[in-house]
This record gives structure tokens, C-alpha cells and sequence, in this order.
């Protein structure tokens, strides 16, 4: 069974998606992300201009195999090419749709960002992944904040 947790309010999303990426990757997990081709080089950039204390490991779905087995984070744009890391602990779908394949997955994270496009498409996954029998956990960032 598939466990989706819906990350929502992100007030500053790429910050917020760089600090639960190094989380992640502190507990000796490793994730794949699926991110719009448009946000690869942001995300990318923003997990390079961390500190250097909070160095997050990571690669691209298409750089060599052996980068990609020794990173801990693997940022793609092809949620079929990420499927082919059967070896990763957490996925995360930074996307505006729902994965067609979950084959391997056990626990998906959403980031859901307060621009209302961004809310809106969050509300359509979590309506498919219900109708999927998936476990859904919600957990609203701007009351952890309040």
C-alpha cells in the first residue's frame, strides 16, 4: 500500500523542498523527485547554493549510472525513467500530476506551494489517490508556523 503525504502551505517552496530533501537524506534515505522540466534548474540550483554543512547529495535521472547509485537525492523530469531507481526510499512529486505508475512506491510526497494553480492540482492527486485506496497523511505547514 502506498502511503501519500500532502506537504501544504509551503510558504517558500524550493526552500522548504531543499530542507526536506536534506531530512531525508540525513536519515539515510534516498529519493527521487519528479519535477517539471521547467523547475529542474531551480531546484537544482537551490540544493547546490545550500550551506556546506547542509550539503544534499544529488544528481540528474540522466547523469551516469554510477552518480546516480551513489547519490542520495535523483531529480528527474520522467516519472516512468524514475521508476527505473527500484532502490529509493521516498518519491516526491513536485509536478502538477499524478504519477501513472507506482510500482516500487511506498511512501510519495507532495509539496503543495499557496499559489492557488498549485492548491488546485493538489486537490485533483489527492482526489485520484483516494479513489486509489492509497493512505494519505496531510500535514498543513502553515499551522506548524502559526
Amino acid at each position: 500500500m502506498v502511503q501519500v503525504d500532502f506537504h501544504f502551505n509551503a510558504p517558500e517552496k524550493w526552500p522548504y523542498v531543499c530542507r526536506l530533501l536534506r531530512k531525508g537524506s540525513v536519515k539515510g534515505k534516498r529519493m527521487g523527485v519528479w519535477v517539471s522540466e521547467e523547475s529542474l534548474q531551480s531546484l537544482d540550483q537551490s540544493l547546490w547554493l545550500l550551506n556546506a554543512t547542509d550539503f544534499v547529495g544529488h544528481c540528474l535521472a540522466t547523469d551516469s549510472e554510477i552518480l546516480c547509485k551513489n547519490s542520495s537525492i535523483i531529480l528527474g523530469t520522467d516519472w516512468l525513467a524514475l521508476m527505473h531507481f527500484a532502490n529509493l526510499d521516498i518519491w516526491v512529486n513536485l509536478t502538477p500530476n499524478s504519477p501513472v505508475n507506482f510500482d516500487h512506491v511506498k511512501r510519495l510526497i507532495e509539496v503543495v506551494g499557496p499559489d492557488e494553480s498549485d492548491k488546485t492540482s493538489a486537490r485533483l492527486r489527492w482526489k485520484h489517490y483516494t479513489q486509489l485506496g492509497f493512505t494519505i497523511n496531510r500535514y498543513d505547514l502553515a499551522a506548524q508556523t502559526a
